[in-house]
């Protein structure tokens, strides 16, 4: 138990935690075929990166840079989060769909 504590308060903890988030994030884009369900991975992919710069200015540094990246990482979330629920809200009120296959057909 004591092992575990140890691990989660180290580098590599907050490592694994970042790779299984990334990985779920890529799952997520990669097999989802509903827009917003690709919009959520793309955020898991924006929180991993968020969480290594945090981890890696605690454990190497000890400075602030880490957060303060990770922070423009949150501002660009949450603008792309906006922009992008609204193209998609904008498509459905279009095509009645959320479908990312039915995107296709907006490029001609």
């Amino acid at each position: 138990m004591n092992h575990l504590l140890s691990f989660s308060s180290s580098l590599q903890g907050y490592l694994a935690v970042g790779a299984i988030l990334f990985a779920l994030g890529i799952f997520c884009v990669l097999t989802r075929k509903n827009a917003i369900g690709i919009l959520l991975g793309i955020e898991l992919i924006l929180n991993a990166a968020g969480i290594n710069f945090v981890a890696f200015s605690k454990f190497r540094t000890g400075l602030i840079d880490g957060q303060i990246v990770a922070l423009f990482i949150m501002l660009i979330a949450a603008a792309e989060a906006a922009v992008a629920l609204a193209v998609i809200l904008r498509f459905y009120r279009l095509k009645q769909t959320i479908d990312a296959d039915e995107a296709s057909i907006l490029r001609n």
